[in-house]
């Protein structure tokens, strides 16, 4: 994409070596974005890192733990020594834990609210400290359906995605209170099928899964490459995130009573959770689980709703002139 300064664009992306983050990265390194990799998780990073290189985007690999401001803040001094400027950058690191309210430890909970609202705050902070100087740049905040309406046994993360999107609301008004051109966009996720789900810190009895209807992580990383190159506030992506954030507008008692009696079924799969296993809660998870989680059977790669919003001005267009249309016919009487 051009940046208007005839080099490739700058990006970092947190959260980058497994799920939509991973996805995300291939789908600007398609577009050979210079792109800083931001994860605990070396062996994952270098993974990403390869494949960003593969497919034509250069990268740079950096563990860090979005929990600290500090770390943050290194990252991006060293994004941009090797780089030149951040053009983009895209807030998505996230961790969770699986469990009811009055089962979750204290420390668990601050640990969530760290990573995936603090996490953001530091990287759109890092961000404007770069941006605003210079008058130029795009800040993507990844949030989810959850940002609007809290489930069943993810009270953590969820009270996180709220909290992001109240961040959102205060720093855009203040950048419009600036006349910026930076900007700042939220996109809000569908479920995904990508690897948290065998990773996250879990105390179910059964083995978690993502609400279907279940969508690719590529289909996430087009909403986000879309938004940071087009003029959005906020984007929902798919269908299952437009009824839920709209049916807890106009319906949230409803939507309680619902989420009582099926939220807890919904999320956990017939299969018996593995006791002891690894979690990423406070160290990352060896290996590398690719962006993809266990879902693939299940997952779609495609989301008309997405489609409709990407086009929308075309839509308008034909839209206009088949009303046009129509009437002439009727006007003619034939």
């Amino acid at each position: 994409m051009n940046n208007g300064q005839n080099r490739p664009e700058v990006v970092v992306i947190t959260g980058a070596s497994a799920g939509a983050g991973r996805a995300t990265a291939r789908l600007f390194a398609r577009h050979s974005a210079h792109i800083g990799l931001l994860a605990r998780g070396t062996e994952r990073l270098d993974a990403t890192k390869r494949e960003v290189e593969e497919l034509g985007g250069k990268a740079l690999a950096i563990p860090t733990d979005v929990a600290s401001a500090d770390q943050v803040e290194s990252a991006a001094e060293m994004v941009e020594n090797t780089f030149g400027a951040i053009d983009v950058w895209i807030n998505n690191a996230m961790t969770s834990v699986f469990a009811e309210f009055i089962k979750v430890e204290p420390d668990e909970y601050r640990r969530v609210t760290d990573v995936v609202y603090h996490g953001q705050v530091y990287g759109t902070m890092s961000a404007l400290k770069r941006m605003l100087p210079r008058n130029a740049g795009t800040i993507v905040l990844v949030g989810s359906a959850l940002a609007y309406r809290g489930i069943p046994l993810q009270a953590a993360y969820c009270g996180a995605k709220h909290a992001i999107q109240g961040m959102f609301d205060s720093v855009r008004t203040e950048l419009l209170h600036l006349k910026s051109n930076v900007r700042i966009t939220m996109v809000q996720l569908p479920a995904l099928n990508t690897p948290q789900f065998d990773w996250v810190l879990s105390k179910l009895p059964r083995r978690a899964q993502p609400v279907p209807p279940i969508f690719q992580p590529e289909v996430a990383a087009d909403a986000i490459y879309y938004a940071a190159h087009h003029h959005q506030r906020e984007m929902m992506v798919g269908f299952p995130s437009v009824k839920a954030i709209m049916g807890n507008m106009a319906a949230p008692t409803i939507a309680d009573h619902y989420l009582a009696k099926h939220g807890f079924e919904s999320q956990q799969t017939d299969e018996p959770e593995m006791p002891d296993r690894p979690s990423n809660l406070w160290e990352p998870v060896p290996g590398d689980f690719g962006a993809h989680g266990r879902f693939d059977d299940r997952a779609r790669t495609y989301s008309p709703q997405l489609w409709a919003v990407k086009n929308k001005r075309w839509l308008t267009v034909a839209g206009a002139g088949l009303a046009n249309l129509a009437a002439t016919i009727l006007l003619s009487g034939e």
